[in-house]
C-alpha cells in the first residue's frame, strides 16, 4: 500500500476527531504516509488533501465536529464525478481511503469502489445509530448523554410549573437517542419512527397520571415519528384533550460538544481497525464493534440490514410509567 486518506462525510458526530486521530497514527505507525480529504466527497473529487503527520492530530480527541470538514456532494451521485475522485486518489499516490460516516456515505464509497478498484474501509459515525454491523456508531453516545441532559432540565421545569412537555430529538427513520434518552430520562411516553404511534392511548395515559396527582410528565419524541414532530403532537394533544402542551425541539445541538470516554474510544478503536483492514487487503468493508469484538463486513450491508431496537428497553419504555 502507498497512501491512505481519511474523509469525513454526511453529518458531523462527535468522536469523528479521535477516529481522525486513530487512523492517522495508526498509518503513520505503518510507515504509510497519510492524508486528510478536506470538505468530504466533494473534496475527492477536487484533490484536497492535506498531509497529516502526528502533531496535526495532537489535542483534537476531545473535540466536536471536525477537522477535515465534511460536506454533501451532489457531483459525486455521478459517476464522472466517482471518476474524478478515483483520479484525484490516484494522481496523489494513495491507494487506500477510510470513509467517517454513516450508510449514504457508505453508499457512494462502495460504488466507488467496485466502479474503480478503490480500496475503502468504512467507519459508522453517525448519531443516530442506525448502521447495522456495529452495536454503537461513533457519536451516538454523547448525543444520547446531550438529550439526557436536556431532558433532565426540562424535567425541573416541568415539575416547577406542573406542565406536559413533548421534546423532539434526532432520528428520521430511527429511535435510538429517542429511546435510550427518554429511557434514561425517565420519560412518561417515548414516541419512534420504528413503531406505530397511538395518540389516543398516549391521551388516555396522561389523563390517568393527572387522575393519579402526577401532574407533569415528558413525552420523547423521535423527529420521524409518523404522528408528526413535537410541534404538531402538542397541537394534537392539546385539540384531543385540552392539555397544555409545551413542545421543545433539541435539533442540531445533539450532534456538537467534546464526545464521551465510550465516543472516543470506540472511535480510537474503529479508526485503528479500519487501516488493518486496508494493510490486510480486506476491503471495500466497513469495521464495526459487535459484543466486544471487531468484525468487518461488506459495505452493503451497513443499509441491506435493517438494524433492531433493544428490544427489552422497548418493553420497558411501557413498563415503567
Amino acid at each position: 500500500m502507498k497512501g491512505i486518506a481519511v474523509l469525513t462525510s454526511g453529518g458531523d458526530a462527535p468522536g469523528m476527531n479521535a477516529c481522525i486521530r486513530s487512523v492517522t497514527r495508526s498509518a503513520l505507525a505503518a510507515d504509510l504516509p497519510v492524508y486528510g480529504v478536506l470538505h468530504g466527497f466533494e473534496g475527492l473529487i477536487d484533490g484536497c488533501f492535506t498531509r497529516l503527520a502526528r502533531s496535526d492530530v495532537s489535542n483534537i480527541l476531545q473535540r466536536g465536529g471536525t477537522i477535515i470538514h465534511a460536506a454533501r456532494s451532489e457531483r459525486f451521485l455521478q459517476p464522472s464525478g466517482r471518476a474524478a475522485a478515483a483520479a484525484s486518489l490516484e494522481s496523489a499516490g494513495i491507494d487506500g481511503l477510510v470513509v467517517i460516516g454513516g450508510e449514504g456515505s457508505f453508499h457512494g464509497a462502495d460504488l466507488l469502489a467496485k466502479e474503480h478498484g478503490v480500496k475503502v474501509a468504512g467507519v459508522p459515525g453517525t448519531i443516530d445509530n442506525d448502521v447495522w454491523g456495529t452495536d454503537r456508531t461513533i457519536g451516538f453516545d454523547t448525543a444520547v448523554n446531550t438529550a439526557l441532559s436536556a431532558i433532565d432540565r426540562i424535567r425541573d421545569t416541568a415539575a416547577a410549573h406542573e406542565r406536559l412537555f413533548v421534546i423532539e430529538v434526532m432520528g428520521r427513520t430511527a429511535g435510538f437517542i429517542a429511546l435510550e434518552a427518554g429511557i434514561g430520562g425517565g420519560a412518561e411516553s417515548i414516541l419512534l419512527p420504528e413503531i406505530p404511534t397511538d395518540l389516543g392511548r398516549l391521551v388516555s395515559l396522561l389523563e390517568r397520571r393527572r387522575s393519579e396527582g402526577r401532574l407533569s410528565s415528558i413525552v420523547v419524541v423521535a423527529e420521524g415519528d409518523d404522528a408528526g414532530n413535537a410541534v404538531q403532537i402538542a397541537e394534537k394533544l392539546q385539540e384531543m384533550a385540552g392539555l397544555t402542551c409545551h413542545a421543545t425541539v433539541l435539533g442540531h445541538v445533539q450532534r456538537g460538544g467534546s464526545p464521551t470516554s465510550l465516543d472516543r474510544v470506540l472511535a480510537t478503536k474503529l479508526g485503528w481497525a479500519a487501516v488493518q483492514a486496508l494493510l490486510d487487503g480486506a476491503a471495500p468493508c466497513m469495521v464495526g464493534e459487535v459484543a466486544g469484538s471487531l468484525l468487518r463486513n461488506p459495505l452493503s450491508s451497513s443499509w441491506l440490514g435493517r438494524k433492531p431496537l433493544d428490544p427489552v428497553l422497548v418493553h420497558l419504555s411501557s413498563l415503567l410509567v
